[in-house]
Formats: C-alpha cells, sequence, structure tokens
C-alpha cells in the first residue's frame, strides 16, 4: 500500500466509522452469534499474494460486526462504560503513525515529556493533592488498565516493606534470608466489595490476601472499625499487612469507602500501602462537587482511574499517580547495558519503563491530550452531569415502582442497582411462612439439601433472587437492552448504568419500561405455576411449585 492508496483506504475507513456510529441505535447491543461463529467463514490461511484494501474492508461488516458487543450503543447499560470519541481515535490515529516502544526517554523525547504534563494537567483537573504533581516526589503514569495498575502498585508495596523491616542487616545475604523469611507472612487486604483485581494481584504477587466485610447499613463502603480489627487479627495471626485497595466507587455498587476514618487508622500502620482503585467512578471528580472524596488522598500512596471508562478516552487510558516515585521505581528499575544511555544516567530524564511491569509502552497520551483540549474542563464535565441525572431520572423512576422494585443501595455515579419484589402488600413474606411451615415434614424440601433457613425473611430473599435472576435473564436474552448483575450481601441483583456518549433520556425510559414490562411477565408465570401446582395438590402449597 502506498501513499496515494493509504489516502485512499484511510479514507473509506474513516467514512465507515463515521457511519458505523451514525447507526449505533438501529444496531442489535450484543452479538447473537454462537461461540466459533468466526472460523468457518475465514480461509484456514493467510493468502499468498495481498488482497486489494475494499476485499479486506468488506471483510469488517461481514465477518467482525457480527461478532461485536457495541459498547458505545445507547442501550448498553451493563458493567461500566467503555468511552470512545472522535478526538480519542485520532490520537490513536497519530500514536500508530509515530509508533515506538518508547521504554525510555531517548527512544522519542515527546512521548514522555507529553506524558508527564498531560498527567499533571489530569492531577490538578480531578482535584488530587498536589503530592501527586511531579514537581515534587510524586508523578503520574499511564497504565493500560486499573488492575495493571493495582498489581504495579501492589509490588512497589511489598519491595518497600521488605526493605524497611530489613534495613539492619549488614550484609545482602542476610538480607535476602530475612526478605524470604517475611515474604509468606505479607497479607494484602481489600473490603468484600473492592474489584477481584486486588486479590488477583496477591496472587501474581505472591502473597495473601484477606477481604473485609463491608456491610449494606455502611453502604457497602469500609469502614475503619472493620479494617482496624482487621490488621490486628492480622497481627495476631503473624502475619504482616502491606497492602490496602480503598474503592472509590465499587463495581456492585459504586460504593465509597470511608476515606477520613481509614487515613486516621493507617496512621498506625505506616508500612502499610494505601492504594485508591476509582477506575470507573473517578471520573466524576472531574466535577467540584465531587471532590470533597480527594481530602485524605494526601495520607494515601496512590491512586488510579481510567480515563478511557467515563471520559471519552478510547481504551486504554488509565491514569496511575503515585505519591513518592521512588517507592516505585526503586522496586522496578533494572538497568542492563543495552538500555543504558547519558540522558537517563544523568537522572534529569524519566523513563516510564521503571512505572511499570511491561517494558515497551505506546504514545497514549497523545489522546487524552486531545480529548482534553477538545472537551475542555467544561465540557468533560457536562458529560458526566449528563450521565449523573439520567442516573437520576432511572433511580426516580424505580421509585414510581415499589410494587415491583426494591433498590439495593442508593444511586451513585449513575449506577442504580435493584431487584425483584416477589409479590406485593408483603404477600412475598406470608407465602414464605407458608412454605416453610408446608416444608417442615417434607425431607425432600430444598432446606434439608442446601440447609436453607427456615426463616421467612430468608426464604422471601430465595424467591427473590430467584425472580430477579429470571427477570435479568430474560431482558439479556431478548436483546434491546444489555445489563449485568450481581450477586451483593446474598442478593441477586441488577445494575443499570446509562453512561455511553450516545445515552439519553428516551433510552433510559425505555429500560424502565423493559424492566417493568419483564418484571410482570414473569411475575404472572410464576402465579399461574402456584395455582396449578395448588390444584394439583388438593390446595396444598409445594415449595418450588
Amino acid at each position: 500500500m502506498d501513499a496515494n492508496q493509504f489516502r485512499e483506504a484511510a479514507h473509506a475507513a474513516i467514512e465507515e466509522i463515521i457511519q458505523y456510529y451514525d447507526t449505533l441505535p438501529s444496531r442489535q447491543v450484543v452479538s447473537s452469534v454462537s461461540p466459533g461463529y468466526l472460523k468457518p467463514l475465514l480461509p484456514e490461511a493467510p493468502p499468498t499474494t495481498g488482497e486489494a484494501w475494499p476485499a479486506i474492508q468488506a471483510d469488517i461488516e461481514r465477518v467482525i460486526q457480527p461478532g461485536l458487543t457495541h459498547w458505545q450503543h445507547p442501550n448498553f447499560m451493563a458493567f461500566f462504560p467503555a468511552n470512545s470519541s472522535y478526538p480519542g481515535l485520532l490520537g490513536e490515529l497519530y500514536s500508530a503513525a509515530f509508533t515506538a516502544p518508547a521504554f525510555n526517554w531517548l527512544c522519542s523525547p515527546a512521548v514522555t515529556e507529553l506524558e508527564t504534563v498531560v498527567l499533571d494537567w489530569v492531577c490538578g483537573m480531578i482535584g488530587l493533592p498536589d503530592v501527586f504533581l511531579s514537581k515534587g516526589e510524586g508523578g503520574g503514569v499511564i497504565q493500560g488498565s486499573a488492575s495493571e495498575a493495582i498489581v504495579t502498585v501492589m509490588v512497589a508495596a511489598r519491595e518497600r516493606v521488605l526493605n524497611r523491616m530489613t534495613e539492619r542487616y549488614e550484609d545482602e545475604k542476610s538480607r535476602d534470608d530475612a526478605k524470604d523469611a517475611m515474604r509468606v507472612k505479607l497479607v494484602s487486604l481489600g473490603s468484600d466489595q473492592a474489584h477481584s483485581s486486588t486479590q488477583k494481584g496477591a496472587i501474581i504477587a505472591g502473597t495473601k490476601f484477606r477481604k473485609i466485610t463491608a456491610r449494606r447499613e455502611d453502604d457497602f463502603g469500609l469502614r475503619s472499625a472493620d479494617l482496624r480489627r482487621e490488621l490486628e487479627r492480622c497481627k495476631s495471626d503473624g502475619l504482616i499487612p502491606y497492602y490496602l485497595t480503598v474503592t472509590l466507587g465499587t463495581t456492585s455498587t459504586c460504593a465509597v469507602d470511608y476515606f477520613e476514618e481509614i487515613a486516621e487508622v493507617i496512621q498506625d500502620y505506616p508500612d502499610l500501602w494505601v492504594h485508591v482503585d476509582a477506575a470507573y467512578a473517578g471520573a466524576a471528580l472531574v466535577c467540584p462537587e465531587y471532590q470533597h472524596l480527594t481530602k485524605s488522598f494526601d495520607k494515601f500512596n496512590s491512586f488510579d482511574f481510567n480515563m478511557h471508562k467515563w471520559l471519552l478516552t478510547n481504551f486504554d487510558a488509565s491514569c496511575l499517580f503515585i505519591k513518592k516515585r521512588s517507592d516505585l521505581t526503586s522496586a522496578l528499575s533494572i538497568t542492563p547495558s543495552y538500555l543504558r544511555n547519558s540522558f537517563s544516567d544523568s537522572g534529569l530524564v524519566t523513563d516510564y519503563r521503571d512505572w511499570q511491569i511491561p517494558l515497551g509502552r505506546r504514545f497514549r497520551s497523545l489522546k487524552i491530550w486531545f480529548v482534553l483540549r477538545s472537551y475542555g474542563i467544561s465540557g468533560l464535565q457536562a458529560h458526566i452531569r449528563g450521565h449523573i441525572k439520567l442516573g437520576e431520572l432511572f433511580h426516580s423512576l424505580m421509585l414510581t415502582r415499589p410494587d415491583l422494585f426494591d433498590v439495593l443501595s442508593k444511586p451513585a455515579f449513575a449506577l442504580t442497582v435493584i431487584t425483584i419484589k416477589p409479590s406485593t402488600s408483603g404477600e412475598a413474606l406470608d407465602r414464605a411462612r407458608r412454605l416453610s411451615a408446608a416444608s417442615k415434614s417434607d425431607p425432600s424440601h430444598e432446606r434439608y439439601l442446601n440447609d436453607f433457613s427456615l426463616d421467612a425473611t430468608a426464604h422471601a430473599l430465595v424467591d427473590a433472587n430467584k425472580l430477579t435472576k429470571e427477570v435479568y435473564e430474560l431482558i439479556n436474552t431478548r436483546g434491546e437492552i444489555f445489563l449485568t448483575s450481581g450477586v451483593i450481601g446474598g442478593a441477586y441483583a441488577i445494575r443499570v448504568v446509562s453512561a455511553t456518549p450516545t445515552a439519553e433520556e428516551k433510552y433510559v425510559r425505555r429500560a424502565f419500561e423493559i424492566l417493568v414490562e419483564t418484571t410482570k411477565e414473569v411475575l404472572k408465570k410464576g402465579t399461574n405455576r402456584v395455582d396449578g401446582a395448588k390444584e394439583e395438590n388438593g390446595g396444598k402449597v409445594v415449595y418450588g411449585a
């Protein structure tokens, strides 16, 4: 492909991308293909001779698009969003053109220096304390994901605590032996609402992991008393707590941990590295009304959020900020002879290879730069506030049908989490009590098999979980909207978050209608099953009918 052919192909590709975005609302949000769909559509081997671009481009629509779930679709209300924008796409284009592994400053000075400047911009924009700016001991670095950021800082935390605890040993062998003995005692912590990446990070770092319960009465946020209790338990068990994930916007409910309380506790544990995982909700900090949440962050060691989730920057662009960058670089810096150069040796430049697990890295700061300049802070604030308003609308609609829905936790950051009520006017508890009484003399009843409680409330929860799951699966099977679910405090729940760039009020209202219609349908079907079971059993209620 020469320059003229590239010009023609690029124009065609851009036009197709624009058409794709323009036609998103008319597409089914979730792919309907079956596993293994792609292989039969492609040749068994690559072509012997090159093909013309029009033949290649035609296969985008023929074989690729049918297998896509459209994350930019206005009816995508699952997981958390993965925002995209035209300025971000242009950043990817230039990044591909200027491609370089960029492991040190010398590879391309602009790649390193733009990242430093842009992340300082972001740090100020979201109201982080100045300790995270590059002008001091801190600084920012772009990671591939919030999960990657957690693994990276966990390794730094591990090495920091081991180095601190073995400083008294004068010779290297004694120090290494002591580290080996201590390593098996290291334990990382996070609430049971923290993202699974903390537990996975502990596996990668080769350390233990313990969960701390976050309760519904605390809006599923981690409290200081529970943290202190677990820290003391670890100490009594002979373990060394070295790392803690606190969360701004948990995956299940967008809960926020009690940062100010936690900051008080950790004063007694100076070796504990505290990382703030704000993967999705951290984007809301662009709005001043949320920046009070960062008040205690100067007491913590690191913070990360994904611009590629909610701030219009294409994946991947996870912004990690470190309070003391030497904690990171001392753990991850290895400099073989082939990476040495006078600029790096001078200490006057940043080599981001020492701030991450991979050696190479892409020119990701370009797309952040383009997005910030194209939208401006006010444009990004309007983007976030628009979705918050849609979340409040959806929550208000849920409250109009208390006969059908329970809101599991208060709505936060455009996310609402709901469960389905089994029936109305207390009938769920009445039915549960009748089922409980009817089952006492029946050894085949599920309580004997699964150790279910006879408590009426527990039975109501079983019913609610079953119905919520059935409603959720039926909605996703039909494919007009895409939702996700989870189990929170024993309750099966449906998560609804409308935060794509194409989100509008009409789509939120339609999602509510679908939930109402589907819930009524499932409840009616369940009533018919129970009534039929009564007739077949001479009026007796049989559990599970």
